[in-house]
């Protein structure tokens, strides 16, 4: 929201406005000639507000004790080339 809402609208859609805040995005209203900003106490992270998606790699093997075991050997050899 780029312009301030007057009090009247900001209690109309203050449900509305508050979802807006916690989003992160600007909310400012006037009373009396006064600008207030609405701001959540704790930013929410961006980051909390993503959704798990399933990595499909068909022939990958993603088990970590193998891929180390990988790359130890590889540090090994180019260690005994030096």
């Amino acid at each position: 929201m780029d312009v301030p809402v007057n009090i009247t609208q900001f209690r109309r859609k203050l449900f509305q406005l508050a979802d807006q805040a916690l989003l992160g995005e600007p909310v400012e209203f006037i009373h009396k000639g006064v600008v207030f900003k609405v701001i959540p106490e704790m930013k929410v992270s961006k980051l909390s507000r993503l959704t798990q998606e399933t990595v499909v790699a068909p022939g990958a093997n993603l088990d970590m004790t193998e891929l180390l075991k990988e790359m130890e050997a590889e540090w090994e050899k180019d260690w005994s080339e030096l």
